[in-house]
């Protein structure tokens, strides 16, 4: 012992036993060896070995020389470091080294020796791993905390570690880092700057993504040690945000994904920075703000974040920047929205009214991704979401841009396949969103091509979706049809129809292709290519499209072939796939991976092609509908009721029958039809009989066994059947049998010959029958029919009144409280004018008695004996039916031409009639009968006597039916140039001469300047002008003011020389003038034509006549007040919509032709006036909501193509129009309104009678102005709570209880229709003059005709009457007041 003593004081080196000096002049090999045993001697030794300790001190210190720190071998290297590790442990607590310099020296040594932890497959990674283990457990770094360097040694170990670890190390040896790292935090005074870099850059993005278990390492670091080293990191962050320090680190940049990391790791590390960030959301800076907001997004919505229940300001403080006034913050929280919902439910109710504003923000993207992150989640889990978000999807269907309504369309979808289909939420979470079915087939109501498509795609992809098995897919289709509303059913109804129509289309350009070239050929062609073309998105582009493929038709025989396979009735759905995967892999191009053409072919080939209707479908669905009669179908199950899911069902079968005729051609489907007539409900019996007539054609030939069953079924519904089964049955056999004569004479007979006035039930449906035998066969009957209608209907039945009525005040009842007298009188009625319309000819004088009849029973108000045995009720129906008869007769030419002025007039009045029902009833034939332009253009100024209709709904339906009427006439005066001979009776603007003439002989227009009565014909006269004027084409403004200046240069050519009614005729013209003027600013400039008027109502203009007399009193110039015109975009608040038609819009100017005093080809506006896009010009609200009302189906797909300029430059538009090009009305918050059922006259004339809904238009609910008041006329009489005034003068009465079903009531009629009383509104002034001379009028008069013509009626119709004999009916409104003058207040039902 002493000897080692005195060889440590003489500064010898002593080496453990059995080792040799270590020097440079030995072998690397040798030298290696020799540490290896130095090693092991440290490795055994421990603290307490004083002894060993003296011993080799020097050793010791001869190992931290510079020659074994520098040397240039690893391994010499590596063992030196272990042995330098060994030595602090048992020298510990204090080092044998006392240099500074020197100590530095060696742990940046041990530091770079700790490299050899990267590569785990080193032979010496043990060796390392052992340095590792053992710096670590005895903190040995520890020691630099005195040296002034120990922040660089820090630094560099810890850079080294973050270096080196990768997922081939242990744990053990991730833990033991951790440890050496976690002592130098906890146990130093500070933490420097470059050190926290060092641990927190691994935390960056980019970093983390390259080497993620150093970011696990950092990770666990800050969490063992987050107590100590939280103030640094919150120094940090002080020092960037607060104080805007960016360069006391280059961290900076990352300090909001720092924060994220730092949050996520252990939210007590941000306790002081959270703070902060509230600051920071208030910033000035706009991408400051951004960067804020991304940041707490990530935060808040996290998994298990609790940040939103620990700090609620800053919570609060977050929402508010859903209202930032940069865009993309708002669509960045917009974003955040989904996952929070996802992962938050809780916060799902402070989110939702902050959606519900930025669904109606004007960036596009933003109500888009508003929509995205709302589906998102539901798709997720619908319990996610509550009603109102789903509600806000809802809204965005409608919105202005299509992007947003394609996507919120998409997700309502998706959303319901996978909860309603697929039912992966139960029936409760499926009821919940029942309505989205019905929502996604409302939008086919809109105008634009895009959405009806999307529609069409829905329903094949997820509604009902086609890959299908067959029995699944008819199931499917027929539980869904069974829970549709009525909207939603004709939509879905008009959908099939128009994808037949477009069938029929592509079959047609087949057939043109395959004729031999010619001119004429080539016009057809382009004509077919122009129809196609407007069913397609886009139609300006697909109009190339479109003709490149009837090109290729011609050249492509195999394409050729197999489209018309694709366009052939008995295509099965298999066989349909088939082809357009053919035709597509044919046409498309693995070289041109974007092809435009291919697409439109696809667009095309997806509308065409039938999916889910075959043969085989057909088959399964009335096998599906027999289930449900035999009571073994699932109808509970899928919470329909047995009765409910049968009528649909036949429903169903009735509309497919219509489109897919040949797919019901089997016997089995025969027989079940057959079945059906055979049941008890008589809705299931109409049904069955109308798929017969519409698929029966060929069942003579192919299906002689179903026939000889049928026809005596057919036989016996006709003569003793209900009356709609009767009805359907003749025409059953009318459209099936080839000896329909035959049938005809068998059914005619026994009924005509049994007819009893006596028996009035059993009359009804006889009467029925032979009303339609009238019409189908009128010559095979000419005889019997004319005794027939002269005897009976006439004399034995509408002449005598067997039964009195019930006394009640009521003006309407139910049908089944109806009398079987009046039932039997109305069929009396039907028959004359299905007789007449069957005719087709007054050659026998018939037409002039049949509307002398009437106008009678209108002028009688019903009770055409005036004896008082009717009822009110009864009246009521008789009015209409004779209204209604009078309308059908003036579609036909012959008989309109025959129609006096004074019937006309009269007829008109009814649209102000007392009762409620016959005012509704009426309007609705009448729009009817306008929008097939089958009645002449004088009937549309009929709706002008509807401004002074008590009711507000009234007036707004009737509002609608104009503006309807108006666009379908523009829309097909530009799709058919060659009808500009006919522009007389179908340019709107000439319905301007009618309306005028008929308010001048208003028998509530007496005092021809009596203030009162000029501001209702004003009233009236704005009615229809403000809708016509809405868009000034052509400066027809100017020819609208030029056409009532030539009416007062004429007279009135119903009394030419009566000074009075001339005098009211330029009065009228006056008030026109003056309503043009105060409207217009264009009105003063030259006419583009010079119109004509109809010689009819007004004489030729004198030449030597000059009139410039102004006849309005000069009170009246206060009651025109200056503004322009609303846009015919109307009724967002009244629940009205309205029957249109269906059909494809033929020409029917033949019918309209009325005799002019000019040149017919007068017209203000060219056919061929071509509109900007809708989409030309920007809005600034670009989250309105698409409103378009007022078209047909087929016209709205007219609109897409002549929206588009042909054969012009494209001029910059002053404004986003709607498709109407009507000025946009100012952004006005109006109440959205429930879409109502469109109104169908009889389930005969449904295919052409199916109507569009009228959806409501939302406005953006920021920054908008107060809604204004309805435009400046006098407030109609009250209609829910109030006394109905006398201001009406018996034009109208408030309606007493829910009309009558087969006068097609609409869905969501107001309140008041079921909860009131008819209450007659009584006439007063001139009313009561009135009330005595009709009263001694009809004691002279009606009896005097009735005397005097029931004797023309029983001579057949066909002797001819003296002019003394007609009298002319008197001037008044409808019908006249039998009630006192005074006011009558409400009763109660």
């Amino acid at each position: 012992m002493a000897h080692s003593k005195a060889r440590a004081a003489d500064g010898k080196v002593t080496y453990p036993p059995g080792v040799k000096e270590i020097s440079s002049n030995i072998s690397k090999e040798e030298m290696v060896r020799r540490l290896k045993m130095v090693v092991k001697t440290f490795m055994d030794m421990d603290q307490d070995s004083e002894e060993e300790k003296e011993l080799y001190l020097n050793l010791a210190l001869h190992l931290a020389s510079d020659f074994f720190l520098k040397h240039p071998d690893k391994d010499v290297r590596l063992l030196v470091a272990c042995c330098l590790a060994d030595i602090f442990r048992i020298y510990a607590p204090e080092a044998p080294y006392t240099s500074p310099d020197k100590l530095k020296d060696i742990f940046m040594f041990i530091t770079r020796q700790l490299k050899g932890l990267e590569d785990t497959k080193s032979a010496q990674f043990n060796r390392y791993f052992y340095l590792l283990e053992n710096i670590a457990w005895v903190k040995s770094y520890n020691i630099c905390f005195e040296l002034e360097d120990s922040n660089e040694i820090f630094t560099q170990l810890y850079r080294t570690l973050f270096q080196v670890i990768n997922n081939g190390h242990n744990q053990k040896v991730h833990m033991h880092m951790v440890d050496l790292m976690s002592s130098i935090v906890c146990e130093g005074d500070s933490v420097s700057q470059e050190l926290l870099d060092t641990v927190l850059v691994n935390l960056v993005p980019a970093h983390k993504n390259l080497n993620k278990q150093a970011y696990d390492l950092a990770k666990a670091l800050l969490k063992r040690t987050a107590q100590a080293i939280e103030p640094y990191i919150t120094n940090f962050f002080n020092l960037v945000l607060m104080l805007g320090k960016t360069s006391v680190s280059d961290l900076s940049e990352h300090v909001f994904d720092l924060i994220l990391e730092l949050y996520n790791i252990d939210s007590h590390l941000l306790l002081s920075v959270l703070p902060q960030l509230e600051f920071k959301l208030k910033s000035n800076d706009n991408d400051e703000r951004l960067q804020v907001v991304k940041l707490l997004a990530k935060m808040f919505g996290a998994k298990d974040s609790e940040l939103a229940a620990q700090n609620k300001p800053l919570w609060q403080c977050y929402l508010g920047r859903f209202n930032d006034i940069h865009v993309p913050i708002r669509l960045e929280c917009v974003k955040f929205a989904s996952h929070c919902l996802m992962n938050h439910p809780d916060l799902a109710k402070d989110l939702t009214e902050y959606l519900k504003v930025r669904s109606h923000d004007p960036e596009e993207a933003i109500r888009h991704d508003v929509i995205v992150s709302i589906v998102t989640a539901a798709k997720k889990d619908l319990a996610l979401v509550n009603d109102a978000l789903l509600n806000f999807v809802r809204e965005r269907t409608l919105d202005k841009r299509w992007r947003v309504r394609k996507e919120a369309m998409m997700g309502l979808a998706q959303t319901y396949k996978k909860y309603c289909l697929q039912g992966e939420g139960g029936k409760e979470t499926s009821n919940q969103i029942a309505w989205i079915k019905n929502k996604l087939l409302h939008i086919y109501y809109q105008n634009s091509i895009d959405d009806r498509l999307l529609v069409e795609r829905i329903f094949a992809q997820y509604m009902v979706p086609h890959n299908l098995e067959t029995t699944e897919r008819m199931k499917c289709l027929y539980y869904l049809y069974a829970t549709l509303d009525t909207n939603a059913v004709k939509a879905l109804n008009e959908m099939w129809k128009c994808q037949n129509m477009l069938r029929h289309h592509v079959k047609d350009l087949l057939d043109l292709v395959k004729l031999p070239k010619s001119d004429a050929g080539s016009k057809a062609v382009f004509a077919k290519v122009m129809v196609i073309t407007r069913n397609l998105p886009d139609p300006g582009k697909a109009q190339d499209f479109v003709k490149k493929l009837a090109q290729v038709l011609e050249d492509d025989e195999r394409i050729r072939d197999q489209l018309e396979a694709l366009v052939s009735p008995a295509c099965s759905c298999k066989q349909a796939e088939v082809c357009v995967r053919d035709i597509t892999k044919k046409l498309g191009s693995p070289k041109q991976p974007s092809n435009p053409f291919l697409e439109m072919v696809k667009f095309l080939l997806e509308r065409i092609a039938p999916v889910h209707i075959d043969t085989e479908s057909i088959s399964a669905l009335v096998k599906q509908v027999n289930k449900s009669i035999d009571g073994t179908a699932d109808d509970d199950d899928e919470g329909v009721p047995t009765e409910q899911a049968i009528r649909a069902g036949l429903e169903l079968l009735k509309i497919l029958s219509f489109t897919h005729p040949v797919s019901f051609h089997s016997a089995e489907t025969f027989e079940s039809l057959l079945g059906c007539l055979k049941m008890d409900d008589e809705k299931v019996a109409e049904a069955a009989l109308q798929i017969f007539k519409n698929t029966g054609r060929k069942m003579e030939e192919s299906f002689p066994h179903i026939k000889s069953v049928l026809l005596p079924v057919l036989q016996t519904k006709a003569k003793r059947g209900p009356p709609r089964q009767a009805k359907y049955a003749i025409h059953c056999i009318h459209a099936m049998f080839t000896h329909r004569d035959t049938h005809f004479a068998q059914i005619f007979e026994p009924l005509h010959k049994g007819l009893d006035p006596e028996d009035l039930e059993q009359l009804i449906t006889p009467l029925t029958t032979l009303g339609h035998l009238a019409q189908l066969a009128p010559e095979q009957f000419a005889a019997p029919l004319k005794s027939l209608v002269a005897n009976f209907i006439v004399k034995d039945l509408l002449m005598n009144d067997r039964i009195p009525g019930k006394k009640t005040t009521k003006l309407w009842v139910s049908d089944d409280e109806v009398s079987p007298e009046t039932l039997a009188k109305i069929q009396g009625i039907k028959l004359m004018v299905r007789w007449l319309l069957g005719v087709k000819n007054n050659l026998s004088k018939s037409g002039n008695s049949t509307l002398r009849m009437l106008t009678a029973i209108l002028h009688s108000d019903g009770d055409l004996t005036e004896q008082g045995k009717m009822g009110k009720p009864d009246m009521s129906r008789l009015r209409l039916a004779a209204a209604s008869a009078l309308l059908k007769l003036a579609q036909e030419p012959c008989y309109h031409e025959i129609i006096t002025l004074e019937q006309y007039q009269l007829c008109a009045l009814v649209i102000n009639d007392e009762c409620y029902q016959v005012r509704q009833g009426f309007a609705q034939k009448l729009h009817k009968g306008l929008c097939r332009l089958r009645l002449p253009l004088e009937y549309l100024a009929v709706f002008a006597l509807c401004a002074k209709d008590p009711v507000k709904e009234r007036r707004a339906h009737a509002r609608q039916c104009l503006v309807k009427n108006i666009n379908i006439r523009r829309e097909y005066l530009k799709q058919h140039a060659a009808v500009s001979d006919k522009l007389f009776s179908l340019l709107p603007e000439y319905v301007v001469p009618y309306a005028i003439h008929l308010l001048v002989h208003d028998p509530d227009y007496v005092k021809v300047q009596d203030i009162e009565q000029l501001k209702d014909i004003k009233e009236s006269l704005w009615f229809i002008l403000e809708i016509i004027m809405s868009k000034n084409e052509n400066n027809s403004h100017a020819f609208i003011r030029k056409m009532v200046e030539n009416i007062k240069q004429t007279k009135d050519a119903q009394a030419p020389t009566d000074a009075k009614t001339n005098e009211k005729l330029y009065t009228v013209c006056d008030v026109a003038m003056n309503i043009i003027i105060s409207k217009s600013t264009t009105y003063s400039l030259e006419s583009p034509k010079d119109p004509v008027l109809p010689t009819r109502f007004f004489t030729k203009p004198d030449k030597n006549f000059s009139n410039t007399k102004n006849y309005l009193p000069p009170e009246m110039k206060s009651f025109f007040t200056p503004g322009k015109p609303k846009a015919a975009n109307v009724l967002g608040a009244v629940n009205k919509p309205l029957s249109t038609a269906g059909k494809p819009i033929q020409s029917k100017a033949s019918r309209m032709e009325t005799a002019s005093n000019d040149d017919s080809t007068s017209n203000p506006s060219s056919p061929q006036r071509s509109k900007t896009r809708h989409d030309s010009a920007e809005d600034h609200s670009e989250n309105e909501d698409i409103m378009k009302k007022g078209d047909t189906p087929e016209t709205k797909g007219f609109r897409s193509y002549f929206d588009k300029p042909r054969g012009r430059k494209r001029v910059a538009a002053t404004s986003n129009l709607d498709d109407d090009a009507s000025p946009k009305p100012k952004r006005v918050r109006k109440k959205a309104a429930a879409a109502a059922p469109m109104a169908t006259a009889d389930p005969e004339d449904q295919w052409g009678e199916d109507s569009r809904l009228a959806d409501s238009q939302a406005e953006d609910e920021q920054n908008s102005p107060p809604k204004k008041g309805r435009r400046g006329r006098p407030a109609k009489a009250a209609v829910a709570n109030q006394e109905c005034p006398a201001k009406g003068r018996g034009r109208g009465r408030k309606k007493a209880t829910p009309p009558h079903e087969e006068e097609e009531e609409e869905v969501g009629e107001e309140e008041e229709e079921g909860e009131e009383e008819n209450i007659e509104v009584k006439a007063k002034g001139g009313r009561q003059a009135r009330a005595s001379r009709r009263s001694t009028q009809r004691s002279e008069g009606i009896w005097w005709w009735l005397v005097s013509n029931w004797f023309v009626f029983s001579c057949l119709f066909c002797q001819d009457v003296s002019e003394s004999a007609e009298s002319s009916p008197v001037k008044r409104r409808g019908r006249p007041a039998k009630t006192a003058a005074q006011p009558t207040k409400k009763q109660p039902a």
